[in-house]
């Protein structure tokens, strides 16, 4: 949640054993969406290692496979460099884990502080070098222009390499001066205003069906950080069926041609290569007019806007966060576990910024929403931040609403109480006959009011009546310290 947030390095400090092997979710998961931290994790000392000693475990073996890069001090002499490596490459390229296996005698070592030098790591810096120094030459630049000019439909179809690269400005100057619509995975919301006309908002198996329906009718897909996720693409001979060209930016060359073959490509920086194209465009002054194109993408998002029962007398969960969207302005921090609340939460709030959506997209983890939403807090103190979870999927780490109230931190806390696994429901309803398992949880007992009370929470409340929705969400949020709201 801090890396994500901050776009720095986030920290992890365990004891060796359980604490290192305890890490292997989070490891993966932040290999998967390309969250840079570093975990310094314990070991037996040296001589002990293979023998099976208290509290040991195989730890290059366990995260070495879902790692970006791990290392075993051996040698104390290294460990100021290994350090200083390990965030080198966490923060560089494709950013990812690394972990560091420190053994005992190491950690307890005595020596004089350097306060410089790397290890030598010649493979990995050479590879990054040559993402780096892969600029965009006229040609290229010249080839991607004749295809945009060949095209009446384009779309910018944007992934989390966007937020992670750092370059929401350089995207959004692109797409703005030519004209191009833009439609993001999960992981790259907040890459353009979810406000603007251009923005078609989350595309895929829970996306919009305008951003679906745009995909479908494009000419020109141009993919910047977006790797053709099976939730986007689906069926990948079927995605953008009608494109003519697909062009595809990225820094991770094993992504190019991975799922959907594409007819121009280029691997290097996001941010340098969408200003230099951009730059190209402008000093060859190449205008576009795809006012038609542009109508149709109005005519999609008012056909195909999202709506609910709001003739229900129940409360729906779309109206829950519309109340909070309408104060917060597409400005909160917005952590969220995984499940229905999760895809909610994507697809009715809004983003005005990067970094403000902080979801587990790839592995799908569920528990992620409330330590996320902490992190967060440590990196924009000032911030509203607000974890929006389910019943279900808070319970994975239920123990975090401790560490809020120890810190005082404001974090505002929804959870979304159907009383199941929702989505899991969801889809035993859809496809397995209505046949439940493990997935109803009416006749569960918890209760999140008492349980947030007994860590520490002065602002708890449990709500079910549609009449308090506006009252109650204003109340949580006006709060000035961690809130809890849970609402049936």
């Amino acid at each position: 949640g801090y890396a994500r947030a901050s776009g720095q390095v986030g920290v992890v400090m365990v004891t060796s054993g359980p604490g290192a092997t305890n890490t292997v979710t989070p490891v993966r998961d932040c290999m998967a969406d390309s969250t840079p931290i570093v975990v310094i994790c314990g070991q037996v000392p040296t001589q002990a290692i293979g023998t099976d000693a208290f509290q040991e475990a195989p730890v290059n073996s366990c995260l070495g496979p879902v790692a970006k890069h791990t290392f075993l001090v051996t040698d104390p002499e290294k460990l100021e460099s290994t350090i200083r490596t390990a965030f080198e490459i966490a923060r560089t390229g494709r950013p990812g884990p690394v972990v560091i296996d420190l053994p005992k005698d190491v950690q307890n070592w005595s020596g004089a502080f350097r306060g410089e030098g790397l290890l030598p790591v010649p493979g990995y810096r050479q590879r990054l070098h040559a993402a780096r120094d892969n600029l965009l030459d006229d040609d290229k630049c010249a080839s991607f222009f004749g295809m945009l000019a060949a095209s009446k439909r384009p779309l910018i179809y944007a992934g989390g390499g966007v937020i992670n690269g750092n370059a929401t400005g350089e995207l959004r100057a692109l797409a703005d001066h030519f004209g191009i619509p833009v439609t993001t995975t999960l992981m790259g919301i907040g890459a353009v205003d979810t406000r603007r006309p251009l923005s078609l908002h989350m595309l895929g198996m829970h996306g919009l069906a305008s951003a679906n329906y745009a995909v479908e009718d494009c000419d020109f897909l141009i993919a910047v950080g977006a790797r053709f996720d099976d939730r986007v693409a689906g069926v990948p001979d079927k995605f953008a069926p009608l494109a003519r060209h697909i062009a595809q930016f990225d820094i991770d060359p094993s992504e190019i041609d991975k799922v959907k073959p594409v007819d121009w490509s280029h691997v290097g920086v996001l941010q340098q290569d969408l200003r230099a194209i951009y730059e190209y465009g402008l000093r060859h002054g190449i205008s576009t007019d795809f006012s038609a194109w542009h109508r149709e993408i109005a005519s999609l998002k008012e056909t195909y806007a999202l709506n609910y029962d709001r003739e229900s007398d129940l409360i729906q969960p779309y109206a829950v966060i519309e109340a909070i969207n309408e104060i917060t302005g597409g400005d909160a921090i917005i952590s969220t576990g995984v499940g229905q609340h999760q895809m909610w939460a994507a697809q009715y709030f809004d983003y005005k910024h990067a970094r403000l959506w902080l979801t587990s997209g790839s592995m799908g983890t569920m528990g992620f929403g409330l330590p996320a939403a902490i992190g967060a807090q440590f990196a924009a103190r000032d911030h509203l931040v607000i974890d929006v979870d389910g019943d279900a999927s808070i319970r994975m780490n239920l123990g975090e609403l401790e560490t809020a109230t120890t810190y005082n931190l404001p974090v505002k806390v929804l959870v979304l109480n159907n009383y199941g696994d929702g989505m899991v429901r969801q889809w035993q309803k859809l496809f397995y006959g209505g046949r439940l398992s493990a997935s109803d949880k009416s006749l569960r007992s918890k209760d999140f009011i008492k349980t947030a009370q007994a860590d520490g929470f002065k602002y708890a409340v449990s709500m079910n009546d549609k009449k308090d929705l506006e009252k109650t969400v204003k109340e949580r949020l006006e709060f000035p310290g961690p809130a809890v709201m849970e609402v049936i």
